[in-house]
């Protein structure tokens, strides 16, 4: 079932809708899958390639639409992974924007970067704490 935009969500200004995310989730994670970097680390994780891009469709329908359709607690998953370093996010981080750039029109794009910049520096300041380099 999907949930209805928040009116104030920062997506509606920007253009964005769920087809869009959809394409936007979609083709970047094709584009993980052949990463050399980055890709191995999903591989060896993904069981089911359709869930986890349902999940992640409705995980960025909650941030740029605020839909409510996401569920998940991604800090303890990505925390669990011992390989993840600055290196990982920073791939991640690149390919996203460039595929943002490439998918969406210019200010949806410009949310959707923005966004993901945000989540990255959340994530890797929670890992960095649960490993005990930062308190």
């Amino acid at each position: 079932m999907l949930h209805q935009p928040h009116p104030k969500a920062p997506g509606l200004a920007a253009g964005i809708d769920e087809p869009l995310i959809a394409e936007l989730v979609d083709r970047f994670y094709a584009r993980v899958r052949e990463d050399e970097l980055i890709g191995p680390v999903f591989e060896a994780r993904i069981e089911n390639w359709d869930e986890h891009l349902a999940k992640l469709r409705a995980f960025w329908s909650s941030v740029v639409l605020m839909t409510g359709r996401y569920k998940g607690q991604p800090m303890p998953v990505h925390a669990a992974i011992s390989e993840i370093t600055d290196a990982h996010f920073e791939r991640w981080l690149s390919l996203f924007a460039d595929t943002a750039k490439t998918v969406c029109p210019p200010a949806a794009a410009a949310l959707f970067i923005d966004r993901s910049q945000r989540i990255a520096q959340s994530l890797s300041l929670g890992i960095a704490a649960s490993r005990g380099i930062i308190a």
